[in-house]
């Protein structure tokens, strides 16, 4: 069955970076659309930035020059570089996968970005 991982989260300053990881199973992640999404307290789950199959990217406006999605087939793993973090970055960060119109989650990761 496909599972996703994510991993990376954490507590980190205003201006500091975090890498977050999406790693898949039961699935290659490189022949799929992988989009992370985020989910502040009080507020709904939002798209951030996705890569496609043939490696395109698309991004928030928010994050827009700070944040950067690439993959790694060898790991099977999608990251998501964060940099120059601000305290509204903080959420819980999702991977997806939409394959055959079923949607698959991980867990979440959870960034805190202190001011």
């Amino acid at each position: 069955q496909v599972q996703l991982v994510e991993s990376g989260g954490g507590l980190v300053q205003t201006g500091g970076s975090l890498r977050l990881s999406c790693t898949g199973s039961g699935i290659l992640l490189y022949m799929e659309t992988v989009k992370w999404y985020r989910q502040a307290p009080g507020k709904q789950r939002e798209f951030v930035a996705h890569i496609s199959s043939a490696g395109g990217t698309s991004y928030v406006d928010s994050v827009k020059g700070r944040f950067t999605i690439s993959g790694d087939s060898a790991k099977n793993t999608v990251y998501l570089q964060m940099t120059s973090l601000k305290p509204e970055d903080t959420a819980v960060y999702y991977c997806h996968v939409g394959i055959n119109k079923a949607n698959y989650w991980g867990q979440g990761t959870q960034v805190t970005v202190s001011s």
